[in-house]
């Protein structure tokens, strides 16, 4: 059986949320964002590695207010850069010897299915990287400066990016290692094992399945959350709840 490393990028400033609290420790239905995407992953015979990567000025309150659940999940944490590939490249520096994968999941999407989950690692298994993603539904503008339409796009062929994004680590590590090299703008994982000339495997997932950027992304999460679970969310999910969901 392979060996996957996950990676939970958390390092961002998350000017878009609004709030005073960063968007990784909001509440989401009784636990902080970052734990409930990292219980995704717990429970996987195949994860042998977790890595939670925060911004360096986070390290005090996370270590203070999450260090119980970190150990319990087995979650280590890596001080991230100012970038996001920089946060993920100081991770990758972490990961062990035995790891055969790496999976790059946001630290804020936690809502992904396990289903979804078992098909991507799966596809990247067979193939040496995969995502998970769905069809784009809506017709797309392309816009000037000034907002005017000055194309229709056609979205035939065309998906959005979702996370999971999983390659393997000897593929991953070379292209960090050969990322300033490239001319091209690079925005995700995918594009880069792309742009190294690795095959790289798109899976169907969920529109559920969203990023939390804004408070009404985190109103959606909480309708999901609670559709899939209902009144045992609690007491199924925390590791210190009692039988009625207190901890």
């Amino acid at each position: 059986m392979a060996k996957f490393a996950v990676v939970l990028p958390a390092a961002g400033q998350s000017t878009r949320f609004g709030a005073t609290e960063k968007k990784p420790y909001i509440q989401l239905e009784g636990r902080a964002v970052w734990q409930r995407t990292a219980e995704l992953f717990a429970n996987r015979d195949d994860v042998v590695q977790m890595i939670l990567v925060i911004s360096p000025e986070d390290r005090e309150l996370v270590e203070y207010r999450h260090q119980a659940n970190l150990m319990f999940l087995g979650v280590k944490l890596v001080d991230g850069g100012s970038e996001r590939f920089e946060s993920v490249a100081n991770a990758l520096a972490t990961v062990r010897e035995d790891v055969d994968f790496v999976v790059v999941h946001d630290a804020v999407r936690p809502c992904t299915k396990p289903t979804d989950i078992d098909r991507v690692f799966a596809t990247a298994e067979k193939y040496g990287a995969a995502l998970l993603g769905i069809p784009v539904a809506d017709t797309l503008k392309r816009l000037d400066e000034d907002r005017k339409i000055i194309e229709t796009v056609p979205r035939r062929g065309l998906w959005q990016a979702q996370t999971p994004q999983i390659g393997r680590k000897d593929w991953l590590l070379d292209a960090y290692a050969k990322r300033s090299t490239l001319k091209a703008e690079i925005t995700d994982d995918a594009q880069l094992l792309e742009a190294m000339g690795h095959p790289v495997i798109m899976v169907e997932g969920s529109p559920t399945n969203l990023k939390i950027t804004t408070k009404d992304d985190m109103l959606i999460a909480q309708a999901v959350l609670a559709a899939k679970f209902g009144d045992k969310i609690v007491k199924q999910y925390h590791p210190f709840a009692d039988e009625d969901g207190n901890w």
